[in-house]
């Protein structure tokens, strides 16, 4: 427990040092031509806790993205809907190098934190370590205007299972393997990340290729 504890505490004080070192990844137009049938990856999807360790490409990682939440039209709208179109869902890249935040209206990936926090997103579930990236899914419930914590809190997690459902449909008609959770250290990821009180991290994902 001890050793865990001095873990911890070092991914802590890594991720105050700050994002310095990373500089923003800017993502490749999405391919919206790629892919199998929706029916077909619905037939074909499926949960896998067992990743390749070779890091995704930049075309994967960028259809990735705007797959989970991209902008899909011209209002700024995204390809997973939200509740009243709040868009309440922020979705965050954690890789070996680093925590990334997705800004969909530039379709980049922004610095948050240097560091491998997979450990965080696999808690006691380490098999998920491998996978080269996974995708925390951010319901930030101040965005739910004029409605009760409990009301807040029961949209976000549908918005965040919206997302989650993109993911594994993209990876499904595109070659990729996945596996929606719950499991995390919330706690410790959001000191990481900076989250306030009212951004909760809802499903993880993590994604590759099968190995």
């Amino acid at each position: 427990m001890k050793k865990i504890s001095i873990i911890v505490t070092m991914l802590f004080m890594t991720a105050i040092a700050g994002a310095q070192n990373l500089t923003p990844i800017k993502l490749n137009e999405p391919n919206k031509d790629r892919g199998t049938t929706v029916m077909k990856a619905l037939n074909d999807r499926h949960s896998t806790r067992e990743f390749s360790t070779d890091k995704l490409n930049l075309q994967d990682l960028s259809d990735l993205l705007w797959a989970a939440n991209g902008v899909n039209r011209s209002d700024g709208r995204r390809t997973a809907a939200t509740a009243r179109n709040d868009q309440d869902i922020d979705v965050y890249a954690i890789m070996e190098e680093g925590a990334y935040l997705y800004d969909a209206k530039n379709h980049e990936l922004k610095p948050v934190a240097e560091g491998d926090y997979r450990g965080l997103i696999a808690d006691r579930q380490v098999s998920v370590m491998d996978a080269p990236v996974s995708l925390l899914i951010v319901s930030d419930i101040s965005r739910f205007k004029g409605l009760d914590f409990e009301t807040q809190k029961q949209w976000g997690a549908l918005d965040a299972g919206i997302v989650s459902q993109n993911i594994m449909l993209f990876a499904s008609g595109c070659g990729f393997v996945t596996v929606p959770r719950v499991y995390m250290n919330k706690d410790e990821l959001k000191k990481v990340l900076k989250l306030t009180e009212t951004q909760i991290p809802m499903i993880n994902n993590p994604v590759g290729y099968a190995r």
